[in-house]
């Protein structure tokens, strides 16, 4: 069975199209294709209130190449999800309604709380220690969605209109920043000792910077150095010295300002980065409905 996500974030859009095989006990899910666009919505919408005609235009080009490859892979289910930028966008739902004219992709814009739902789709928390919580903290370029686990259940999730696009357009107030420390300090407690676990491009990409192995954590010291080095640098020194995409340098040090802030006001001292996102969990969730049935 092919399956395809598509997730269209505030920074990026990005289609991933997976193959589940169901010969074992547990599905397998073997990765595809996996196509980044850096459309940059979130640049428009918050400081425009809408999506400008230029970036519309990628948009509609983007789906029709992303409708054309899921063609010719394929594929029999597909979701294609929006999040911060598209909510808030005055003019997305006429863009979404372009897009199924022109290349015949439904897209549905998700409220923050199913965009939380959708990380832990991954499952990720079943293979963990039940001696620990988890706080899954997943940072995009409008948003950052939060949810915590103790037990195996689902104790809180929130999401907040803090994300990195935000940030580099000095769109984030302190208010903002106060209701964020104020609802963790009060809903991520727990006897047990909480770790985070981190999704999203940047922290994935802070995580191979780091060169720590697949499976182990890093600690919040080498995150607040990891932000210290890389706030001392400008943005094409990023990009040359730790060979990153302008698209990536630019923001890379908003994320990491709120994972910092997060795991500090969490008193959690470590995060582990197990490649998951959004679009890993429409696919689950895409499957998990089908096995349903």
């Amino acid at each position: 069975m092919i399956i395809a996500a598509i997730d269209i974030g505030s920074n990026a859009a990005r289609l991933l199209i997976n193959e589940v095989k169901t010969q074992q006990k547990e599905p397998e899910f073997i990765k595809l294709n996996l196509l980044r666009i850096p459309l940059r919505l979130g640049m428009d919408v918050f400081t425009m209130g809408k999506i400008g005609a230029e970036r519309e235009k990628m948009v509609l080009d983007s789906m029709k190449i992303f409708s054309d490859l899921m063609r010719i892979y394929n594929v029999q289910h597909y979701r294609a999800c929006a999040t911060s930028a598209m909510r808030d966008a005055a003019n997305g739902q006429d863009i979404i309604k372009e897009v199924k004219e022109t290349s015949g992709i439904d897209i549905e814009i998700i409220s923050g709380d199913e965009e939380a739902t959708l990380i832990y789709e991954n499952h990720v928390a079943e293979g963990l220690d039940k001696n620990f919580a988890y706080l899954y903290v997943d940072v995009g370029g409008g948003s950052t969605e939060l949810t915590f686990y103790e037990n195996g259940r689902m104790m809180y999730e929130k999401s907040f209109n803090i994300g990195t696009i935000r940030l580099l357009n000095d769109l984030v107030t302190e208010a903002n920043w106060k209701e964020m420390k104020e609802e963790i300090k009060a809903n991520i407690v727990s006897k047990k000792p909480i770790v985070a676990i981190g999704s999203g491009g940047n922290i994935n990409k802070v995580f191979s910077l780091s060169k720590t192995k697949d499976g182990k954590p890093m600690s919040a010291s080498y995150l607040k150095k990891a932000y210290k080095e890389f706030a001392g640098l400008t943005i094409d020194e990023r990009m040359t010295q730790y060979n990153l995409r302008q698209d990536r340098a630019d923001v890379l040090v908003h994320a990491l300002k709120i994972f910092n802030n997060v795991m500090s006001w969490s008193d959690i001292n470590r995060i582990f980065v197990p490649k998951i996102s959004v679009a890993d969990g429409l696919i689950h969730n895409i499957y998990s409905k089908l096995h349903t049935k």
